[in-house]
């Protein structure tokens, strides 16, 4: 199935959508905001496996899924720490893997399930119904037909232009119609558009989209449940792409509020040791703009923590302890 082509189809609200992620990307990309914090990468990929797992009823909350990866012991079922390590593995490994490549995809299936189903990493040998309680809503493709489905949809995903936003949706939707695996697919689904997506953009693998997918999880099925009776993807590209636009605003604005007290703690802090430092010194330091060192200037004395002795020009700083 060289040839295959995902039925999808361009609405305004997908233009739309992919024009404003753009914007967006290009604000955080400006800014560094989360890029360049350690800290920050590592919270976002915490909840992003936390929300991921927490999907496929995961039951440990965000704070023992953090001390399971800080080494701690942590009171859980051993398979649901298990989900952790590996899901916090594979997401580690993401930039070693190519998503067009079936080998990277395997590989990826076996660290995601290592020691939680049998035979990860190997596609499925038997036929799989998806079900939401007692009633089954999805029929997966017989199991002979997995190896042919899958290489179709890795090739149009290695070959096609589609802008790579929607790509990542359209082979998301795809992926869990096939339903390749025998478990472990909603999941996998999740890891490999943030594959395709971070080797588009590289901001995008620390993304914490998933949280927002698990908050809104009923919305989630529903999307696949209408792209599968419409025999096309675009209700779930809509849904996903709702969701990125979503996280990255959540994302920007969470960023630019730890940017600017750390911003806020480092001028006091050289305030403190030298006082009459004017703020074009200071924003050469913190690497800046000076109306930025101006703002939080002006935030610090509103909050009583800085006060200014003596007139601009001779004057000093007061830091309020």
């Amino acid at each position: 199935m060289p040839d295959y082509q995902p039925p999808y189809q361009l609405t305004a609200r997908i233009l739309q959508q992919v024009a404003s992620i753009c914007e967006l990307l290009g604000r955080w990309s400006v800014t560094g905001v989360a890029s360049l914090s350690p800290h920050l990468r590592r919270d976002n990929r915490i909840r992003t496996i936390h929300a991921s797992l927490a999907i496929e009823h995961n039951t440990l909350s965000l704070q023992q899924m953090t001390a399971v990866l800080d080494g701690k012991r942590v009171l859980g079922q051993p398979r649901e720490i298990q989900e952790v390590r590996n899901a916090f593995v594979a997401y580690e490994q993401l930039p070693q893997w190519q998503p067009e490549r079936a080998a990277d995809l395997l590989a990826a299936h076996k660290t995601l399930m290592l020691g939680l189903v049998d035979g990860p990493g190997q596609y499925r040998q038997g036929g799989v119904g998806i079900y939401r309680g007692e009633a089954l809503v999805h029929m997966a493709p017989p199991a002979n037909r997995v190896p042919e489905l899958m290489g179709g949809l890795l090739h149009w995903l290695g070959s096609s232009d589609a802008h790579p936003l929607i790509a990542s949706c359209v082979f998301h939707y795809e992926f869990e119609f096939i339903h390749p695996f025998d478990d472990g697919n909603g999941r996998m689904g999740r890891l490999w558009q943030t594959l395709i997506l971070s080797q588009w953009q590289p901001l995008l693998a620390y993304l914490p989209v998933e949280t927002l997918v698990h908050a809104r999880q009923a919305t989630y099925y529903q999307a696949l449940s209408e792209a599968d009776q419409r025999a096309e993807a675009t209700p779930f590209i809509e849904f996903m792409l709702q969701a990125l636009l979503d996280a990255l605003g959540e994302t920007l604005a969470t960023g630019s509020e730890k940017g600017s007290e750390e911003s806020s703690e480092k001028i006091l802090a050289l305030l403190r040791s030298e006082p009459r430092l004017p703020a074009r010194v200071l924003a050469e330091r913190l690497g800046i703009s000076p109306r930025a060192v101006e703002k939080q200037i002006a935030k610090l004395r509103e909050q009583g923590r800085l006060r200014r002795i003596g007139p601009a020009k001779g004057g000093h700083w007061e830091v309020m302890q």
